[in-house]
């Protein structure tokens, strides 16, 4: 009886665990939402960023935003992917913001006394989502984290991407994202390296990870958090940043205001996915 007990309890907590993992990761495939996480006295809070990025991300965040004092403000982000012309816009807000970016998820207590939050390191930052971190002035991810990259293609045929057809404005449309999302990745201050490394993963092939080297050689790592976990606003460290390769173009271009061209009423998607499970986004209208 006792080892029938201890078997059932096994079972629960593995049970509750699968739940709360399922939702996490449901999160991240709904809609952008935006919150602030409060942790006073502790610390000054952060804005959490869960889910896919859609055409409606950069106006729900300037609605979130009104009213708030964001300058400098960290960003954590726990997120899919999505569109991506929405996410070089949302990125150049949180640029202007001087905005500091990393990724986790966001767990809150509130007591009578106070607001204790806390940030789980172990969150999944897939796809666009690994441009928005670009963006921050300055870019942590804790270890335990995962920061996925592939390829952007148009949404409602990544699912089956080989067996698509494709017409020349269709490819128009990829090849002219890629160009938005180049110049972008120079305006933030990445390498080459990045847009290499995704755009050699096809949408039919799991998501490349980036190892701790490669956020480093991409330059999407800045810094080493020295703070205490649920203080993602203490003391940082900077380390010594790579110089930016002109891989794609001559010089890096470090003009994060300008706005991009004028767009046509479609953009390719990236394809957010989580965990080897593909959830394609549709070919965006803007």
């Amino acid at each position: 009886m006792l080892l029938i007990g201890a078997a059932l309890c096994l079972a629960l907590v593995a049970m509750l665990s699968g739940s709360a993992h399922a939702g996490a990761f449901e999160e991240r495939k709904l809609p952008m939402k935006f919150s602030w996480v409060a942790c006073q006295p502790n610390c000054r809070g952060w804005v959490s960023a869960v889910g896919i990025v859609t055409a409606d991300s950069p106006r729900d965040f300037d609605e979130f935003a009104r009213g708030r004092q964001l300058g400098g403000a960290t960003i954590v982000l726990d997120s899919s992917g999505g569109s991506v012309n929405d996410a070089i816009a949302l990125g150049r807000r949180w640029r202007n913001l001087g905005a500091l970016t990393t990724v986790g998820i966001s767990v809150q207590t509130n007591t009578a006394q106070s607001a204790n939050a806390n940030m789980a390191p172990a969150a999944y930052c897939e796809s666009m989502c690994v441009f928005l971190l670009l963006s921050g002035k300055t870019r942590y991810v804790p270890e335990t984290a995962h920061v996925r990259v592939h390829q952007i293609w148009i949404g409602d045929r990544a699912n089956d991407a080989k067996a698509a057809t494709y017409s020349a404005d269709d490819l128009m449309i990829v090849e002219r994202d890629i160009g938005r999302l180049a110049k972008y990745t120079f305006d933030m201050g990445g390498a080459g390296d990045l847009l290499s490394l995704a755009l050699n993963v096809p949408p039919w092939e799991d998501l490349h990870e980036l190892s701790r080297e490669e956020l480093q050689q991409t330059n999407l790592v800045t810094s080493d958090m020295v703070a205490e976990p649920g203080r993602p606003n203490a003391t940082m460290v900077e380390l010594t940043p790579k110089p930016v390769l002109g891989r794609f173009v001559g010089s890096a271009v470090a003009t994060e205001t300008n706005p991009e061209p004028a767009k046509s009423t479609k953009s390719a998607e990236a394809m957010g996915r989580a965990d080897g499970v593909r959830a394609a986004t549709p070919l965006g209208q803007e």
